[in-house]
This record gives C-alpha cells, structure tokens and sequence, in this order.
C-alpha cells in the first residue's frame, strides 16, 4: 500500500470522478485508475460502484477512506512536530482569503511576517471559496481562509468564527445597531446582493424561501467593495458582516442594524490541504489569522462567535461561546 493510492482514493471519493481527480491532481486518468485497482485488489474489497455518472463510495469504501483521511493526518503531525522550533522561516507561502476578509486581515498578516520572518515571501491570493479551496487543491496556494466547504474530504480545518451579518443601508435609513430587524421586514427592501449561486446569495434566498417571499434584488454585484459604494451612493441597501464597513459606520456614511428570525450567521475556518505536507509559513499564517480574528470579535469590529481554543485542527465543528453578544 502506497501513500500516493490512499491520496487518489480521498481525491476520488470526494470529486465522484476519476476525470476530475485526474484534472485537480494533474495525474493521467488510467495512472489514476492503475492506483485504485491495486488498491482494491490488495485490501480485497471493492472501494468504488463504477457507473457512467461516475464513481461512488462503497460501504467497505467509506471504512477504508475514514482511515486514509487520518493517516494523512497522523503524517502532517509527525512533519509538524519534526520542523518545530521558532528561528526565522524562509521560503515563500501563499494565502488565499475572500475578499472581505482580505480586507480586514492582509495588513495585519503582512505586519506579523516583517516581525516574526523577515527574509519570508508572503503572496495574499483573493477570490471567492470556490475558486480559493480548487487552487489549494492543485496546489497553487498553500492554505486558506474558506466559507465552511462541508463537502472536502481533503482538508482539515481550523474554525476561525462564525460570523453574523448586518442589513447596511446608507447613513440616514434609520437603522441601529441596537434594534435587530426582522427579516420577513426585507420583502419589500430594494436590496444589492452578489448574483444567485455565490455563496451568500444561496443562505439569504433560501431564508427568503423559508418565510415566504422573494427578495427583491435590482442590482446584482459580485464585488463587496462594488456592494458597499452603491450603498454609500444611496441605491439601495446590502447584508454584510460589519467588519468591512467598520469604518464607515464609525464615520456615519452607513448605518446598519442585525437580523433575527433568523439569526444570520456564516461559519469561516482556516483549511489546510491534507494530502501533502503544510509549510510551517502557512502554519503561522493561520496562527495569527485566527488570534487577529479573535481580537477583532472582542473589540466588537467583527461580531460573531468565536470557536473554544483547541490547538488541533479538526473536521468537527467546535463547541462555540457568544464572544460579541447581539444587543436587542
């Protein structure tokens, strides 16, 4: 049994498909399939049911995939533990982040890299959760900040916080931090949202579903900064989480107040790819992403909740504690 079968067994599992593994590894397709019947003939069972949709897990399959997953892991502790140690690092990393949260953390990052490892090269990549959790997997970044991808088998994530977001609207809508909004009360609000299938887009149709109504969207922007100047222009109004318009709402060119029934909330972790080894840089990365996240939330920049200190990175979610309570 080799390393690189049980890799191409958690990269099909998850993808379905030996083609797109293929893809996202950059391994010829019938090398990739060689693996999986050694692998298989080897153990004695069968890992996959082979149909012309794809590939699926057997049950023998799901035991034998739950065991390569922690493996891998045991073999990133083992290099973890190896390469401790607190000299300057070297070398280059590369973060990928969305774009809010770029935003908010890249100074802070950047700053904590001149300190701690000077002669280190910091590349700050920022783009949606999609396009941020392939790259990682072909590995053209090395760790990112993700909008909980519940469905990647290869990864292992660190909880950063599960943030609340804000209906913003522009300075004089009357809205206040202190007075949370019903969200049966958007039905009739003229509202700026990224295009149907992003990620933010989805949580806030589907709660519109959920009580009855559409929302009632005009402008589509894929862009948070494109978002925040219509608002600021008066076109309309937006949902964020409040750490992007910190400023603005300190300076009064927005208002913005939370939402209840539901509570909105978005879950943000720090993901590692679990199939080759995690440089100590981007291990350090993570590190201060998530205390400058825990800093933000006590000073009440980013409102949300903040996971249970746990130095382990886990697929489970974290038990959670209200680090900046919504005031009603």
């Amino acid at each position: 049994m080799e390393l690189s079968q049980l890799r191409t067994l958690i990269h099909v599992a998850e993808l379905g498909s030996l083609s797109k593994a293929s893809d996202r590894l950059h391994i010829a397709q019938p090398a990739l399939s060689r693996q999986i019947r050694l692998l298989e003939e080897e153990l004695g069972v069968r890992l996959f049911d082979r149909h012309g949709r794809g590939m699926i897990v057997t049950d023998k399959g799901e035991d034998v995939l739950k065991h390569a997953l922690r493996v891998m892991a045991e073999l990133e502790e083992i290099r973890a533990t190896a390469s401790e140690g607190d000299a300057p690092l070297r070398g280059h990393v590369s973060i990928g982040m969305p774009p809010t949260a770029a935003d908010i953390l890249t100074e802070t990052l950047v700053a904590a890299f001149r300190e701690a490892h000077p002669e280190a090269t910091l590349r700050i990549v920022s783009a949606y959760s999609g396009y941020l959790l392939d790259w990682m997997h072909r590995g053209e970044i090395d760790a990112a900040i993700l909008y909980d991808p519940k469905s990647a088998r290869t990864l292992r994530t660190q909880p950063l916080l599960e943030e609340i977001l804000f209906l913003v609207a522009p300075a004089g809508a009357g809205l206040s931090l202190d007075t949370p909004v019903d969200f049966g009360d958007l039905e009739d609000e003229r509202l700026l949202l990224p295009s149907a299938g992003h990620a933010l887009r989805v949580l806030l149709d589907k709660c519109a579903d959920d009580r009855g109504f559409r929302l009632h969207v005009p402008v589509e922007a894929d862009s948070y900064s494109a978002l925040k100047t219509l608002v600021l222009g008066g076109h309309g109004s937006t949902i964020l989480q409040k750490a992007p318009i910190h400023r603005e709402l300190a300076l009064g060119q927005l208002c913005a107040a939370p939402l209840v029934n539901p509570v909105l909330k978005r879950r943000l972790i720090m993901s590692y790819p679990t199939d080759r080894p995690v440089p100590r840089l981007a291990r350090f990365a993570g590190q201060t992403i998530a205390s400058s996240i825990a800093d933000l939330v006590e000073e009440g920049v980013w409102p949300g909740i903040l996971p249970e200190q746990d130095p382990q990175l886990e697929h489970s979610a974290p038990k959670a504690r209200l680090a900046q309570p919504l005031r009603t």
